[in-house]
């Protein structure tokens, strides 16, 4: 057990910001790795409804020792508006989950949603290049997913939203950016080596399946982005359908590596291989 980082009048202070957040990560995570190495810094959570985005935004840059910000759903595509800049990563998916507020009063933003999820499944085994995917969902981490895993070399990558013209734009925009032969249609898993769900649904005990678990192929790969509960409905479905499952988790550490390094911190979890860490940061 390593103590509790004690709060002084220089701490540094780190935000989680999203709506809800009873299931998020980023404080615990952050905090216990302030403690270990003994880093005058602290992560607490935000609530901030949707329509109280700007507000919050202009009264977190009044606070001179913010440092950086977590940034969930559904804030991702909205906060691209109230950054200075944005980081490679943020512009290409048109999105972001993580805020670094400069001393000099400037804010970057940028995206590891898809890095986090890439790395998250190579830990797992499940390595992307030449699969045939399908991606439920194209909001911010599934813009994230789909130019993630077709730049780590996807054969094909079929991606279903309800909102058909975004999950279109979305397709021939990774596409276009990758080579990947990326497309529209319909949430059918058969075929598909690798699963994707990268929406909210199973978070709620009411929730539909993303995809009809009996269309899965048995021996396919299935990763739901949602961390709770333990396994999701998805996950349990298809382990009963003979598929591997993976759950949010390794993409919550894997873009926790990412986004810590980008926030500037040297961050692994325990277990865990580093990445390639080449590139912006």
């Amino acid at each position: 057990m390593h103590p509790a980082p004690q709060i002084t009048g220089t701490t540094r202070l780190y935000g989680s910001v999203g709506d809800p957040l009873r299931s998020a990560k980023s404080p615990e995570l952050l905090n216990r790795h302030f403690a270990e190495r003994r880093i005058d810094a602290a992560c607490v959570p935000f609530v901030v409804k949707a329509e109280d985005l700007s507000a919050f935004s202009a009264g977190a840059r009044a606070m001179r020792n913010l440092s950086g910000l977590l940034v969930t759903m559904p804030h991702k595509q909205k906060m691209l508006a109230l950054v200075d800049e944005l980081h490679p990563t943020a512009r290409e998916v048109g999105a972001l989950n993580v805020v670094r507020c400069g001393d000099d009063g400037r804010w970057v933003g940028a995206m590891f949603d898809g890095l986090g999820c890439v790395l998250g499944m190579q830990w797992e085994g499940h390595h992307p290049a030449n699969k045939t995917f399908l991606l439920v969902g194209a909001g911010g981490a599934g813009r994230a997913i789909a130019f993630a895993v077709a730049a780590a070399g996807a054969r094909t990558l079929t991606i279903f939203d309800v909102d058909e013209r975004r999950a279109d734009e979305l397709a021939r925009s990774v596409a276009a950016a990758t080579g990947c032969a990326t497309s529209f249609g319909a949430p059918d898993p058969r075929g598909c080596e690798i699963v994707i769900n990268a929406t909210a649904l199973g978070m709620k005990a009411m929730d539909a399946l993303p995809v009809d678990p009996d269309r899965l192929e048995p021996g396919s790969v299935v990763v739901d982005i949602v961390i709770a509960p333990d396994p999701t409905p998805l996950c349990r479905a298809a382990r009963e359908r003979g598929c591997r499952t993976q759950d949010g988790r390794p993409m919550h550490e894997g873009q926790a590596v990412h986004a810590l390094r980008f926030l500037g911190f040297d961050y692994l979890p325990a277990g865990r291989s580093a990445p390639d860490m080449e590139g912006p940061g």
